[in-house]
């Protein structure tokens, strides 16, 4: 008996040591409510995303795009990293235009953002736009 508690003593240390060292190191966990306008414009602006990219699919919508000097791959790109409240902005212009036709207007509120966003330097699309000095 003797022999046990001498053998058992190290290894229930060890064992208790590893429950400490693992309960010390993970952080605690923190659970806070989310309000519902905030899972509302989640979705909206994933819902917005996927109806502008189905427009950018159109291949009358690449041919154009293609023929004012932007690449569709490029486009979608952008339109990837457009932040919610811009995408609610783009859709709510492109629901302003008239319907049907060639989405013209549409291409034209596509090149015009992704114009700025070639002048304020944050992508090279079109290489007739100055690029401001990076420092």
């Amino acid at each position: 008996m003797e022999n046990f508690r001498r053998v058992a003593r190290p290894v229930v240390h060890a064992v208790l040591l590893g429950f400490l060292s693992l309960t010390l190191h993970l952080p605690a966990a923190n659970a806070a409510l989310v309000a519902t306008d905030v899972v509302v414009r989640g979705q909206q602006a994933q819902e917005v995303h996927y109806r502008l990219t189905t427009v950018l699919a159109r291949e009358d919508v690449k041919h154009a795009l293609i023929a004012r000097g932007a690449s569709p791959d490029q486009v979608q790109a952008r339109v990837d990293s457009l932040t919610g409240d811009e995408l609610q902005q783009l859709s709510a212009k492109i629901d302003q235009l008239p319907a049907g036709g060639d989405a013209f207007d549409a291409l034209v509120l596509i090149f015009l953002v992704l114009l700025l966003t070639d002048i304020l330097g944050l992508t090279d699309v079109f290489p007739f736009v100055k690029k401001p000095a990076r420092r």
